[in-house]
Parts: structure tokens; C-alpha cells; sequence
């Protein structure tokens, strides 16, 4: 028997709930060291681990990936075979490329040879940024970029919750290119490579030819029902689920019927509209029903039936993350989740009112966090402020998981079929 393949080097900036737990299955592949870059959690990581309660992995104490950094620059003592991005992608705050400043400057970029790029972030063209900065002195550096299928949240610094889907779509990115359907051998065995090592530790992998189309797709679900929930500051289940018939069913937001009639004449139908935008855009931009990856004509109405089947459960209890960011103050991804899409249909020449509308609005919001954040940054802090404890895990976190479990699974089952 030969010796063991020798494990390579990978980074993982962005430790949140979905950074960590693609960390974990980075390491548990056996494949790779995992080095995950821990800011603000870093000595509670570094003393306790990562407290995973998942309806996949089970309920895992005190994980700890291969090495912990407090920022990119101390991760830059070594050479990376990939390079996974898991940060939220708000270039209105912070560009890409000033997060990974690090390692696509000297002394790294002459010390050691660029790594592939692997970006796990929602959104369009959030790979333009990194693909200037890399084509400057490195234009044959990869990038990888890749669709999300999964539904992860922090219970506190420390704790994840997370359902029993990990679905990654990659594919390579091509810039200015949406039309390329074929991927060359190196591509694909750079990919294949990739998605062995998810597989191997547990996760679910899928390569496609042309990734945009794919992620078109996933951000237009997001436009769509991140936008309205972010702007009524409703979850999903204010439009869809039905009052409790059940004694043993005590969820509390449903739609009640003094209104439910007019939310099904009026409101249902705004979500429709906005969902059918895009389709016509998608369409304009070539991702048409008889291309490959292509968006069914009937994909708005089917995606919108999914949903209202989703969340009319007494389980369901997701919020979309943009919600969540508004409710903490954090910066939501507007630019690349609405942003881009209004961009692409100005360039397309497409009409998109309802999205616009969305954009607009959520612009507002978007302009009155980065006010109230700069704000407490300049002011001097006169005494410490307790930080609550997490929340405990209680049966009501078992309903939740149970709910975007099988929202997941609607998802997955419209969306794709496995190919690893």
C-alpha cells in the first residue's frame, strides 16, 4: 500500500453559520487542512470549538477546524491550494479585494503561486471586483464560482444551527461570458477535483458548464421573496399560512382572515410580478427555456407555488438572511442581489418596475444602517453594554430546523437533480 495522498492547504474567510459549516465538511473530506479565518469569535473558537446542532451531521460539541487566524494577513504565511470566500458580499462596505489585500499583494504574490478562488457568496457579479484586482498581475489565477443551497443560522458566536441540506453548484468563472456552455478539460478536472472534496466530507456537489445561469436563478428567489419579507419586515409565512386549526399548532404569525382576502387579490400578486420580471430578463439574457440551465416558462408561477406550499406548514419558521441583517442593523447585499439585476435589465433594455421598486426602497434602508454603523463608530462609548447569552437550543428549534428541511427539500427537487 502507498503512502497516504498528503493533505492540502485551504483557507476559509467568513465564519459564520454557512462558513462553518462548509469548513466542517472541508475537513471531515480528509482531504484538505482547513485554516478559517475567526474575527470577531476567534478566542471562543480557539477555547471551546464550533457547536453544530444539524438534521444532517447530528449534533456535534466543541469542532475545531485544522488551524484558526484572526485575519487574512496571519493567514498569509503559507501557499493554498483554494481559497474559499464565505463573507457577505456588500462591495458598497468593503470590496472583495480588500478583504483578500493579503494575498493578492506582496509579499504573498511573490512568495507563493495565486490559489484557486473559490467564491460562496450569493448575488451577481460578485467575482468582477476579485477578476480586476487578480488580472492585473495574476490573469491566469481561477476563480470558481458557485450557487447555495443551504439554510444555516447562528444560535450565538460559537453555535450553529443547521437543516439537512449543503447543496454547492459551481462552475467556473468566465467574465462577460454567459453564453459558453462547455467546459475545457482543465476546467472540468478543476472542478472535479473541488467537488470530491465536498463529497468526501459529506457534502452534495453539482458542476455545471456555465454557473451564472445557475445563480441567476438562485437570485432571483432571493430578489423576489428576500425583498418583500425585508421590506415588510414579515417572514414568509405572513403571506402564505393559514391561521392554526390545530390546538397543538400555537405559531403566531399567519395570515389572519380580516384581510386574507385582499392579501390574495393585491399582495400575492405583487410576488407574481416580480417573479415573472425574472423570467423576461432571464430570457433576454439568453437563459431561455431550450438552452442549457434554461428557466422553464412556467418557473415563476411553479416557484411561487412551491413557496406558498413551504411555508404554509406549522413548521416554517424561515427568515430570509437580508431580514435578519435589517433586524441586527448589519449591511444588507443590495448591490449585488438587486443592484445587479436592475443593472442587467437597464443594459437589456428590460422593464423590471417591481424590482426597481424593491431596489429603491431597500436602498433607504440599506443608507440608514451605514449611517447609524458609522455613527456608532465615532461615538466614544461611555460604559460597556452586557451581551445577552445565546438563546438556548428548545423544542422550538427542532420545529425550525423541521420546517426549512422540507423547504429545502421543494427546492431541491425543482430546482436540480443530483449529479455527485
Amino acid at each position: 500500500m502507498g503512502a497516504p495522498t498528503p493533505r492540502k492547504d485551504v483557507l476559509l474567510i467568513g465564519f459564520g453559520a454557512v462558513g462553518a459549516v462548509f469548513s466542517m465538511i472541508l475537513q471531515n473530506s480528509s482531504k484538505v487542512n482547513v485554516t478559517v479565518v475567526a474575527r470577531s469569535n476567534y478566542d471562543l473558537v480557539c477555547n471551546e470549538g464550533v457547536n453544530f446542532k444539524s438534521l444532517k451531521f447530528g449534533e456535534i460539541q466543541r469542532w475545531k477546524p485544522h488551524r484558526v487566524v484572526k485575519s487574512v494577513a496571519a493567514a498569509a504565511d503559507r501557499p493554498y491550494s483554494h481559497v474559499f470566500v464565505a463573507t457577505k458580499c456588500t462591495p458598497d462596505v468593503v470590496k472583495t479585494s480588500k478583504i483578500l489585500a493579503p494575498l493578492i499583494s506582496a509579499p504573498y504574490a511573490v512568495r507563493f503561486p495565486q490559489p484557486t478562488y473559490v467564491l460562496l457568496q450569493n448575488g451577481l457579479n460578485v467575482e468582477k471586483d476579485l477578476y480586476e484586482a487578480l488580472s492585473a498581475f495574476a490573469p491566469s489565477a481561477r476563480i470558481i464560482s458557485t450557487a447555495l443551497y443551504i439554510m444555516a443560522n447562528l444560535l450565538g458566536p460559537n453555535s450553529v444551527q443547521h437543516n439537512d441540506m449543503d447543496r454547492v453548484v459551481m462552475g467556473v468563472y468566465r467574465h462577460k461570458n454567459m453564453t459558453t456552455t462547455l467546459n475545457t478539460p482543465e476546467e472540468q478536472a478543476a472542478l472535479e477535483e473541488l467537488a470530491d472534496i465536498f463529497v468526501s466530507g459529506g457534502g452534495t456537489a453539482e458542476i455545471v458548464p456555465e454557473i451564472q445561469r445557475r445563480k441567476y436563478a438562485k437570485n432571483a428567489l432571493n430578489v423576489t421573496f428576500s425583498g418583500v419579507c425585508s421590506l415588510t419586515r414579515s417572514p414568509f409565512t405572513a403571506f402564505f399560512r393559514p391561521p392554526p386549526s390545530d390546538p397543538s399548532h400555537t405559531y403566531t404569525i399567519y395570515v389572519h382572515p380580516s384581510t386574507a382576502q385582499q392579501i390574495e387579490e393585491y399582495a400575492i400578486p405583487v410576488i407574481k410580478g416580480v417573479l415573472d420580471e425574472m423570467v423576461i430578463l432571464g430570457h433576454s439574457l439568453g437563459f431561455t427555456p431550450d438552452s442549457v440551465d434554461g428557466i422553464p416558462a412556467t418557473w415563476a408561477s411553479d416557484a411561487l407555488e412551491m413557496t406558498r406550499r413551504g411555508q404554509s406548514t406549522p413548521q416554517a419558521a424561515h427568515k430570509p438572511s437580508a431580514m435578519l441583517d435589517i433586524e441586527h442593523g448589519d449591511p444588507i447585499e443590495v448591490e449585488v442581489i438587486w443592484g445587479e439585476i436592475v443593472r442587467l435589465a437597464k443594459e437589456q433594455g428590460v422593464s423590471i418596475p417591481r424590482t426597481e421598486t424593491i431596489y429603491g426602497l431597500l436602498l433607504i434602508i440599506q443608507n440608514q444602517i451605514l449611517r447609524e454603523r458609522e455613527q456608532r463608530a465615532t461615538t466614544p462609548k461611555t460604559e460597556k453594554t452586557a451581551i445577552p447569552a445565546p438563546s438556548p437550543v428548545t423544542p422550538a428549534t427542532s420545529s425550525f430546523l423541521d420546517g426549512v428541511a422540507s423547504i429545502s427539500r421543494l427546492i431541491s427537487s425543482y430546482f436540480f437533480a443530483s449529479k455527485h
